[in-house]
């Protein structure tokens, strides 16, 4: 995609969606931080029923311990791989307090070496918790980059990197989510609804679709 169609692409994404919120439901960024460990292979709808009961009680490192792993999977044995994140969730919360003074640390490296967090739930608590200029890039965004000829790229990796390169410096802080709705709610997987998207005129996927 040429820089000039670009500039157009996220324009037009701004211009629909001013200031995009993500869809999991938080109230600090260590209740972020469980909410997108929870929502690996798992709907945000799905995550934030089990959370909205479980972050009434819980909004700490150290009432998670508390509450215990046993507990955590009655919160969230809604949850697809529950058993594997409750035990994560714990482990995390521990080496929140040991090491982090119960806090969430604002770094990529240090949220990356927490159990059950790789790059993308680090890019995505980094980018809504801190402000951080991240892109997160998840089946949505991988599909997104490489449909539309915005960032193409074979691996995940790859079209996060070319979309930190294209991205324009005054849409960065927004990109991720700006994608992600474009993803989920009109760019879809099988059934793209083309007819309605606002970047249709500089969007380079020759199957557009119709009414």
């Amino acid at each position: 995609m040429k820089k000039a169609d670009v500039e157009v692409f996220y324009q037009a994404l701004h211009d629909d969606n001013p200031e995009p919120k993500g869809e999991l439901d938080w109230v600090n960024p260590y209740t972020l931080l469980v909410a997108v460990v929870l929502s690996a292979q798992a709907t945000d709808v799905g995550v934030n029923k089990a959370t909205g009961p479980l972050f009434k009680k819980v909004k700490t490192p150290a009432a998670m311990v508390k509450l215990g792993e046993g507990t955590l999977k009655e919160y969230i044995k809604s949850i697809g791989l529950f058993n594997t994140k409750a035990k994560n969730v714990i482990r995390l919360s521990e080496l929140l307090i040991s090491e982090h003074g119960g806090k969430v640390p604002d770094d990529h490296a240090a949220l990356q070496a927490l159990p059950g967090v790789g790059r993308k739930t680090a890019n995505v608590v980094m980018n809504i918790a801190f402000g951080a200029e991240t892109i997160a890039v998840d089946t949505h965004l991988f599909r997104i980059g490489n449909r539309t000829g915005l960032a193409k790229g074979k691996t995940p990796l790859a079209v996060e990197k070319k979309l930190l390169k294209v991205t324009p410096k005054k849409f960065m802080r927004h990109a991720h989510h700006w994608l992600i709705l474009l993803g989920r709610y009109v760019c879809k997987a099988r059934k793209p609804e083309c007819y309605r998207c606002v970047v249709k005129d500089v969007c380079g996927f020759k199957g557009k679709t119709s009414l």
